[in-house]
């Protein structure tokens, strides 16, 4: 059904229970895992107040860190993993490495790092589930989803 998986991450806890899922999956069937940390281009500090290169540099430090916990967890299991850190509006550049990598379902995370924490998803999940042409697998925050072996 699935011939590899590629989970999206921002190193939030949804995010990090969505990694615990798709590692699992993969290693079950014993597909390749392809991991994403997108910066995004629109931030919050888009006035003078804060350097942008500072800005700019904690994403990047936090996407590098998500993406070596995406790693280990897949080292851990034994599963092929691979993993890319891109720049610009989150979903376009998921559902575009989805589309290069030609993964069969995306797992992701319901709510990332948005300051909209009582938002039902959060916008980057949503605008994936409506315009992806593969399934989506959303992973919540309850201690319920936790996949164990």
């Amino acid at each position: 059904m699935y011939e590899s998986i590629l989970v999206a991450t921002d190193g939030s806890e949804t995010a990090e229970r969505a990694v615990e899922h798709a590692v699992f999956l993969a290693e079950t069937l014993a597909v390749p895992l392809f991991a994403i940390s997108v910066l995004e281009d629109r931030t919050a500090y888009d006035s003078g107040i804060v350097d942008p290169e500072e800005v700019r540099d904690r994403q990047r430090s936090r996407a590098d860190d998500a993406l070596e916990r995406v790693e280990a967890a897949a080292s851990e299991s034994d599963v092929p993993v691979t993993t890319t850190r891109k720049r610009g509006t989150p979903h376009e550049e998921v559902l575009d490495y989805a589309d290069e990598q030609a993964c069969s379902v995306i797992v992701v995370g319901a709510q990332g790092r948005s300051a909209f924490r009582d938002a039902l998803l959060g916008s980057t999940v949503d605008a994936l589930v409506r315009l992806s042409s593969r399934p989506v697998l959303v992973v919540g925050d309850g201690g319920a989803n936790r996949v164990s072996p």
